[in-house]
Parts: C-alpha cells; structure tokens; sequence
C-alpha cells in the first residue's frame, strides 16, 4: 500500500507535458525529449492509435489522449481526460495539424475550412488548459509549432501557410496576454524536417529544397524537439519569439 501512495504522490508531483499530435513524426519526437527530461507526458492523437500506443513504450510516464481538434466536443473531453488523469499541465505543445496541398483554383471550400477548423482547435484547447490548469497555478508553458512557410510562403499550400502564419501571430499576442502570469508562450518554426511528410516528395523536389538550405540537409526531428525541450525547462527569459530550426533556410 505504502508503494502505491509514493506512486500517486511522485506522479502528483511531477510536471506533465502535453503533446498535440504526439503519435508520429515532430510529435513523437517531443513526446521523448520531454521524457528525458523529466515530464509526465500526454501524447494526444486523433487517427494513429497504433503509432500513439509505440512512442507511449518509449517514454518513462506517459499517457494517451484521442481527440479530433477540430471538434470543440471532443477538445473539451481532452480536457477533461487531462484533469482526470494528470490534474496538471505544465507545458502544452501544440503541435498537430494537417497539410491539404492544392493550388487556389482547385482547393474546395471545404478543405480550406477543415484547415481553419484545426487553427480554432488550437485556441479552443489551449483556452482549456489554460483556464483548468496554468491560470490558477500561476505557471506554464505553451509552445506552437508552426513552420517556415508561415514565414516564407510555399506554392499549393496556402491555407497551411495561413495557418502556421497565424499561430505565430497567435503566440505574439498570448504572451502579452498573460504578460505577470508566469506563463510563457513561443513559436518554433521548423524548416524541411526529414518526416513522413517530406519522405515522399518526388526526387527533383527535395534536390530543389537541399539546394536551398546552407546546412545543405533536412533537419532531423530530434533537433526541433530539443528546441522544444529546452523552452519546456531552461527557457525561462523567451516569451512571445518565434524560434527558427530550419538549417538557415530563413532568417526571420
């Protein structure tokens, strides 16, 4: 009985990171770095159960959370599993999204506002979290990840662009929102990272995108989350500063 009671109070104890899309890719890369560095970790995902249930193995303590983000229901019962399981949030990574790549002339309506609906998504879930859990303690940290493209633009995928351009917007205007409350908000805008979601552009393409980037390769996950990871932590004097990971592609 005793070891169980030093359990619940070790886990009580410990501060708890959640991870929006934390099954794959980017994600999952967060998920781990924060594990090594000592959080509780939420791994939120909404189709890839299978890869969620994989990176959970790979952590030391962590959890999973099944929401689609786009739904204010199913976001508000995210936040609800968190209270239950957790009672805590020290750090939110908001991290999830979708790419939809088509030019203007033949994306549908209905695929650019499947797009808007994850950008509400991403301030509905974190006006939750900061209501139950960073408000009332006075703490927290929220880091977005957004993308060079917010910054630099990309053909065919302009709602994606507006998207990630509007979460660093985002970011800008919650730190000063919450300026005194101890509660810390950053972007990372990574460039080309070596995921599943560059694994399949065609040949000419990546050779186009390597000839852009001085570093002269795409960057590997771990060294955004290890972005990630320090901002969760050490980070203590950055609020409201997009942070670019992109191997020089983009100044900012």
């Amino acid at each position: 009985m005793s070891d169980l009671k030093d359990t619940r109070h070790d886990q009580a104890c410990k501060p708890v990171a959640v991870v929006t899309g934390g099954g794959t890719g980017l994600g999952a890369a967060c998920c781990r770095a924060l594990s090594s560095v000592g959080f509780r970790v939420g791994i939120h995902y909404r189709n890839s159960e299978e890869q969620a249930r994989a990176i959970l193995s790979q952590v030391a303590d962590g959890f999973l959370l099944r929401a689609d983000l786009a739904d204010p229901d199913e976001v508000e019962q995210m936040a609800k599993a968190i209270k239950t399981v957790a009672d805590r949030v020290d750090v939110l990574v908001n991290n999830a999204g979708i790419s939809i790549n088509r030019d203007i002339n033949t994306m549908k309506m209905d695929e650019f506002d499947l797009q808007r609906a994850m950008l509400r998504g991403t301030w509905y879930l974190t006006k939750r979290i900061l209501r139950l859990f960073m408000l009332r303690r006075n703490h927290g940290r929220i880091i977005n990840i957004s993308s060079v493209v917010g910054h630099a633009g990309n053909a065919g995928q302009i709602p994606y662009t507006m998207e990630k351009a509007a979460l660093d917007a985002f970011t800008r205007s919650l730190a000063k929102e919450l300026w005194g409350r101890n509660i810390l908000v950053n972007s990372i805008a990574p460039g080309f990272i070596d995921t599943a979601m560059t694994a399949d552009l065609p040949d000419e393409v990546r050779e186009r995108i390597l000839e852009s980037i001085p570093l002269g390769r795409m960057g590997r996950p771990e060294e955004v989350a290890d972005v990630v990871a320090f901002l969760a932590g050490r980070g203590s004097y950055i609020t409201g500063s997009v942070i670019h990971v992109n191997g020089g592609l983009y100044g900012g």
